[in-house]
């Protein structure tokens, strides 16, 4: 078992909430209920998820060889194209950032009224989410729609709400390029502590990650808070560019601004499963202790 799995066992245990029932038939006897307006708190990875990391800052995310080179070959003007300045941000990354705010609401069977999903409100481009409770079936893996929301079902047990999710249209993991196929797929696990909901996500990306990538994210319960229907989006012509223009950074290129401002080697940047833990720090450490030596030998040679 790899340390990521090790740790999502660890966390997803000590989540679990001693008084909550298991749920009979995956949705009559929740611990919590969804429903209702939540706030994000957007403390944990601030940086990343509100200004945007930069090129070429990748630190964290277990990307392989492949995600890497499309993640630096990735430039941001992409994004001027009239078809994409309206380009909702997909599941992947959806309720990471920036913020968002949410609204859930409840799925009624139409005759029984039985609860039998979820619908949310409130990400980026209207990328609405819907997580059916009633134990349908995904769509068949090699014809089935891909969409920027995905396919999601879920089930309660011991008090989390464990949604699973497939079909998801390539994207991003975050707004600096690094890339997501529409092969992954993404567990969230859904668990209340009072006023506070804790998303915790965990993805399997055969083509771009050499590991699951585990994040989560925080709302605290608002009910004043109005998060309404999206303003639909209108595309403008931004830059003067020929008709087929696609901005791109050329392969091969690196971008070595963060390591050059943080005094580490371009290695600590550019991600990968190594990042991801503890003993990394080690060799942070020794590399900022090589690039204070490369000073001050420029120093004295000066």
């Amino acid at each position: 078992m790899s340390r990521t799995r090790q740790f999502l066992l660890i966390f997803f245990l000590s989540s679990l909430n001693p008084f909550s029932v298991l749920a009979q038939n995956n949705i009559s006897n929740e611990s919590f209920d969804l429903a209702g307006m939540w706030a994000a708190l957007v403390l944990e990875d601030w940086y990343d998820r509100v200004p945007g990391g930069g090129l070429g800052d990748y630190i964290g995310i277990p990307i392989n060889e492949a995600g890497r080179q499309k993640a630096q070959t990735w430039d941001a003007s992409i994004l001027s194209q009239p078809e994409r300045q309206g380009q909702p941000h997909p599941a992947q990354y959806s309720f990471r950032g920036p913020r968002p705010d949410l609204r859930f609401e409840h799925i009624l069977e139409p005759i029984t009224d039985r609860l039998i999903g979820y619908r949310t409100n409130g990400t980026f481009g209207r990328a609405d989410r819907t997580i059916w409770l009633d134990g349908r079936p995904h769509p068949d893996e090699s014809y089935g729609l891909h969409t920027w929301d995905g396919f999601s079902t879920g089930e309660w047990v011991n008090g989390v709400l464990i949604v699973t999710t497939t079909h998801m249209k390539y994207g991003v993991y975050q707004r600096n390029g690094v890339p997501a196929s529409p092969y992954g797929v993404m567990t969230e696990y859904f668990f209340r502590h009072g006023n506070y909901l804790t998303m915790l996500s965990h993805i399997e990306d055969p083509v771009y990650l050499e590991e699951p990538f585990v994040r989560t994210q925080t709302w605290v319960w608002n009910p004043p808070q109005n998060v309404g229907q999206r303003r639909a989006m209108e595309a403008v012509e931004e830059v003067d560019m020929k008709r087929g223009w696609v901005p791109h950074w050329p392969l091969g290129t690196v971008h070595p601004e963060l390591a050059e401002r943080l005094g580490v080697s371009l290695e600590a940047t550019v991600g990968g499963s190594v990042t991801l833990y503890p003993e990394y720090r080690e060799t942070l450490r020794q590399m900022r202790e090589e690039f204070d030596r490369n000073l001050a030998v420029q120093a004295l040679e000066q």
